[in-house]
């Protein structure tokens, strides 16, 4: 369209701002901003009207736009979200070791922990079962018990209880760097068990922990002797 014929057209459109003012009714608030475009109706006037789009009405135009338009909103967090969490590390793993018996079995020494033993065969630190002589199978639990009461030092017997697959018996004593955890499951004749120190010590910035499974092999050494019964080893079999 020539330059011309759009400068006519544009002089019958005539943006006006419509403010209405605070009323008693309404609590003292403004109730409606518009904005209206006014043709000119009078025909006759047409080729004597002058362009109306001028710097004032330009301006009015975006101050109604500016008024109208919505802001935008600020991105908030939900309420549902999930709980930033720290990365797992060995040192945070071991604060927290499980104890009790895995769907019903001693369970194995945990990775990050090398004061354990255990008769796990997933243990890396593995230790054999051992065997009751027959002459000894009668209350056995409660002579492992005070064999366990007689060699190791501030004992603390946590829990003695029946289980679909034995008698299961937990005691917590003295250990190298803290308290360590003892842990039995009387089967007939069979004793399967595991020792584990509750605390595991790291020098930053290694991430490998300091210790062995010697002292627990001593320790279980020690009540096994005091019970006078039978464990197999290595060197027996050769």
């Amino acid at each position: 369209m020539p330059l011309g014929s759009s400068g006519h057209l544009l002089r019958h459109f005539i943006p006006t701002i419509s403010i209405s003012k605070p009323s008693s009714s309404n609590g003292g608030k403004a109730t409606a901003i518009s904005c209206k475009i006014l043709q000119n109706s009078n025909n006759s006037n047409f080729a004597n009207s002058k362009p109306v789009f001028g710097s004032n009405n330009i301006i009015s135009i975006a101050i109604v736009l500016a008024l109208t338009t919505p802001l935008p909103t600020l991105a908030i967090p939900s309420l549902n979200s999930q709980p930033f969490s720290l990365p797992s590390t060995p040192f945070s793993q071991a604060k927290d070791l499980p104890t009790g018996l895995d769907n019903g079995k001693i369970r194995p020494c945990p990775s990050i922990n090398p004061g354990c033993v255990s008769t796990n065969p997933k243990s890396s630190s593995f230790a054999f079962p051992w065997s009751i002589p027959a002459n000894s199978s009668d209350n056995a639990i409660q002579k492992l018990q005070d064999a366990i009461l007689r060699t190791q030092k501030n004992v603390k017997i946590q829990l003695v209880e029946d289980t679909p697959n034995g008698q299961y018996l937990q005691a917590e004593v003295d250990g190298g760097f803290g308290r360590d955890v003892l842990e039995f499951l009387v089967n007939g004749d069979v004793v399967t068990y595991r020792a584990m120190a509750t605390k595991v010590t790291y020098i930053y910035p290694f991430t490998t922990a300091l210790g062995d499974s010697k002292g627990q092999e001593e320790r279980m050494i020690k009540i096994l002797n005091e019970l006078g019964w039978y464990a197999p080893s290595f060197d027996s079999m050769d």
